[in-house]
């Protein structure tokens, strides 16, 4: 360190580019500095460092990194604490564009495996993002040898050396209770579990975080509905509502919480924090929340089970549109779930096509089948059960046909849950006057698809450029790849790894591997070296990355415009 402190005394006043130098290792009295990347001019993305200091500078237990869930749970927990310090004594501007801002791929409500902190038997390592100081594009030598020498080094021993170790301890033992939650699930047939006392609304639709003010109902289980589970470091079990594998409606009025209950268990297949409301709302981690998607592009997609007998013959057993329809879209959202190899899916009328979810008796008696292609969901989705496991849970306020198909019926009656099943079933039995539609055969098939290489043939304009822009978009040469639709995305980092994994993709595809053998392949490669295995600064400093799911990857696969699938 003492040599990266006469280096920034040389470099004092001169022009930025010079900061180059600064690029190498740096050895300080209880950590190691790492400059990976020095940024062009004051203005553009900060430079990438990472302290690494080793674990014996605070007691790190073998147990606490003895499974997947706890490591992820230790590094998350790390990541917040070294932001908490950033917050508190880090980050202050000094100077031109982003000069002398301390920054860490900061976690939010969700416990994500993240890049930003790595746990090894041997180290620590924090990766920070810095700006280093400029006036103008002048360097301030001195200015950054406080930064890197003494502002990043307090950083890192407040958040980590001088961390709560008893934070940690809780933070734990919620990832335990979490996990074990998930593994009663898994064991006894169920797919979601919303724990009494959880608290599902949120701040507004753009927060996060949960509802503090005004009138907040904690969640409570229908008694039918309600199961107790074991779960470790306490003696008492937690209870709540368990929905079982099968068709489960969400009824009720409008305003009443129907929408904000099916939000929180399509989160559920995320942990989330201490406090968030949603610690014991817990969801069958292939879990798909499907919609209709007006415009979207759709490639070589399997839609029969859904739309056949298309006006001039028009096949839909690898149906192609880029302008797809919401009917059309929903349907290829749904077959490509289940490409993916999900087991539930969750579907809000609310944003839904109507004329996929239900043909009621009167259209029916106007419109013959022998006339109508689409085949609605409601004809399918006991089939898509029987045929393959996979579970749906729906929320509807104006359609009573899905109780003849439905297993069980929750009303929502100002946000209190009841179990209205008994009910449903005798409505449906009183006036049941609509045909199904979905004939006897069962499902249909899932077609598993392979790419072609000239899908992702990152020349074609923007000089190849792979970027993600926010959390919705991510930028592949000249294609915009539209994820707004795509509901399950809960961090940008997760879709700054997508734009990572697509390079990854399109170094793998050779016109032999369906789409769901090229996902295996990348997370085997992430579980045996680490999410950090898919970044383009492998190596280096991959820190501002967080794992997506399958689902959201191949969402974005599925929406890119030059997409081609072998025939």
């Amino acid at each position: 360190m003492e040599r990266l402190r006469t280096l920034l005394t040389r470099l004092d006043g001169r022009g930025y580019k010079a900061y180059q130098e600064l690029r190498g290792s740096y050895q300080g009295e209880w950590y190691h500095l790492h400059i990976d990347h020095v940024q062009g001019d004051p203005f553009a993305a900060p430079s990438r460092i990472r302290v690494i200091l080793p674990r014996d500078c605070r007691h790190i237990a073998d147990e606490w990194l003895d499974s997947k869930w706890r490591r992820i749970a230790v590094e998350d927990y790390l990541a917040r604490q070294v932001a908490a310090a950033i917050r508190q004594t880090g980050s202050r501007k000094q100077g031109s564009g982003k000069s002398g801002l301390i920054a860490i791929d900061a976690p939010g409500q969700e416990i994500l495996p993240r890049t930003a902190v790595k746990v090894t038997n041997e180290a620590i390592e924090i990766r920070l993002s810095v700006g280093l100081p400029a006036t103008g594009r002048t360097i301030l030598g001195q200015d950054a040898a406080r930064l890197l020498g003494a502002t990043v080094p307090a950083v890192v021993k407040q958040g980590v050396v001088q961390m709560d170790q008893q934070g940690l301890r809780r933070h734990l033992k919620l990832a335990d209770q979490q996990q074990a939650i998930r593994r009663f699930l898994d064991e006894h047939g169920y797919v979601a579990f919303i724990a009494n006392g959880a608290v599902l609304p949120r701040e507004s639709g753009t927060s996060n975080r949960p509802l503090r003010q005004g009138r907040v109902i904690p969640f409570q289980s229908p008694p039918s509905l309600e199961i107790a589970i074991p779960v470790p470091h306490q003696q008492e079990p937690i209870r709540g509502m368990a929905i079982p594998a099968g068709v489960t409606l969400i009824a009720g009025g409008g305003y009443h919480g129907k929408s904000t209950l099916l939000h929180a268990i399509e989160r559920g297949v995320y942990n989330h924090i201490a406090g968030d409301g949603r610690e014991f709302v817990i969801t069958d981690e292939t879990a798909v929340k499907i919609r209709a998607e007006d415009g979207r592009s759709v490639e070589g997609v399997n839609i029969s089970p859904f739309i056949q007998n298309l006006p001039f013959g028009r096949t839909t057993e690898r149906f192609s549109t880029r302008d797809a329809s919401g009917s059309t879209s929903q349907a290829a959202n749904i077959m490509e779930a289940l490409e993916m190899g999900t087991k539930l899916l969750l579907i809000d009328e609310d944003t839904s096509a109507n004329n996929f979810m239900v043909r009621d008796a009167k259209m029916q008696q106007l419109v013959h089948k022998e006339k109508e292609p689409i085949t609605p969901f409601i004809d399918k989705v006991r089939q898509l059960y029987d045929s393959y496991g996979v579970s749906t849970v729906l929320v509807l306020g104006g359609s009573g046909d899905y109780f003849r198909v439905a297993d069980r019926v929750i009303m929502m009656d100002e946000y209190r849950a009841l179990d209205v099943t008994a009910r449903a079933k005798t409505i449906a039995g009183e006036h049941d006057d609509r045909q199904c539609e979905g004939g006897t055969s069962g499902f249909g098939p899932v077609t598993h698809r392979v790419p072609l290489p000239d899908s992702f043939d990152m020349r074609r304009g923007n000089r190849g450029k792979v970027e993600a822009k926010g959390m919705a978009t991510v930028l592949f040469g000249d294609e915009r790849i539209d994820l707004s639709a795509v509901e399950q995305l809960v961090d940008e980092s997760q879709c700054r790894a997508i734009a990572d994994m697509l390079m990854q993709i399109a170094a793998r595809v050779d016109g032999t591997k369906t789409l769901a053998e090229l996902m295996e392949e990348l997370y085997e490669m992430m579980e045996e070296h680490g999410v950090e295995a898919i970044s383009r600064h492998v190596g280096k400093h991959p820190g501002d990355l967080a794992l997506p799911r399958r689902f959201e990857v191949a969402a974005a696969v599925n929406r890119l415009r030059s997409l081609r699938i072998k025939a």
